[in-house]
């Protein structure tokens, strides 16, 4: 028996590096569900919180007030100088309004 016959096939190799990387993956998989599923009373209950208090959304930059609270933005707040104005603020850039401002109103 030679010793390139023990040496490991390269094919294999690659079998144990995939086959350690779909365990990797698994448990990330399973890591998060478990996650998820343990989570969902505390987050019912800090959303019942925010409701009851009222709470808007969290204030990410300080410097306009349509970054500020962007579930409160008007879609044309940015553009209140003129339609085809420059950003005037950096995080204007950094954020989109929230899903609820595209929602057409009846």
């Amino acid at each position: 028996m030679s010793s390139s016959e023990t040496l490991m096939r390269k094919s294999s190799k690659l079998l144990l590096v995939v086959s350690a990387q779909l365990v990797v993956c698994m448990l990330l998989w399973a890591h998060s569900s478990l996650s998820r599923f343990y989570s969902q009373e505390r987050l019912a209950e800090k959303r019942a919180l925010v409701g009851r208090l009222m709470l808007t959304d969290i204030a990410l930059f300080t410097e306009a007030r349509y970054t500020r609270h962007l579930t409160q933005a008007d879609l044309n707040t940015p553009f209140q100088d003129f339609p085809m104005a420059l950003e005037h603020f950096p995080s204007g850039s950094f954020v989109q309004p929230g899903p609820d401002q595209f929602r057409r109103l009846p």
